[in-house]
């Protein structure tokens, strides 16, 4: 989820979307995360300020395992971010603000059985607390009378 929210957010600024590397993050930013054994997004935006950016999808692709960090790409900063602010916990109100002006990295527990079983449209199942995905909230509104 955190490229998705600097692709959007970098369009946003920029006018040009970009895809950036997932691969440079599975592979090179394991200070704190785990490859593709997981992470937190917070430090992967930390990653990407500290590096000062992140190739593109396009020379760093992604392969679905984990590599081993390519210094070469990974100093190719075609995309960079000065900051990143959490949304805090619990706080529907903030987080409706936040993702009206751009795409929102949002931790989730995905595990759950209504989530697992979801199609589309508003999720109006359990929502869980053991958080261990990452997605991207890119909008909200109401279905059929439901928030």
């Amino acid at each position: 989820s955190t490229t998705g929210s600097v692709e959007g957010i970098n369009q946003i600024v920029t006018g040009d979307l970009i895809s950036i590397s997932e691969q440079e993050l599975v592979d090179c930013d394991t200070s704190y995360n785990e490859g593709c054994n997981g992470g937190l997004m917070d430090y992967a935006f930390q990653f990407i300020i500290k590096n000062g950016g992140i190739d593109t999808e396009e020379d760093y692709p992604y392969t679905g395992r984990d590599g081993k960090c390519d210094t070469y790409r990974k100093n190719a900063k075609v995309v960079s971010i000065d900051g990143y602010e959490d949304v805090p916990v619990n706080d529907e109100s903030a987080l409706k603000k936040a993702v009206s002006n751009q795409p929102v990295s949002v931790a989730i527990e995905a595990g759950g059985r209504d989530f697992q079983f979801y199609t589309s449209g508003v999720f109006t199942g359990k929502c869980g607390t053991a958080l261990d995905h990452g997605v991207l909230a890119v909008g909200y509104g109401t279905q059929d009378g439901k928030d």
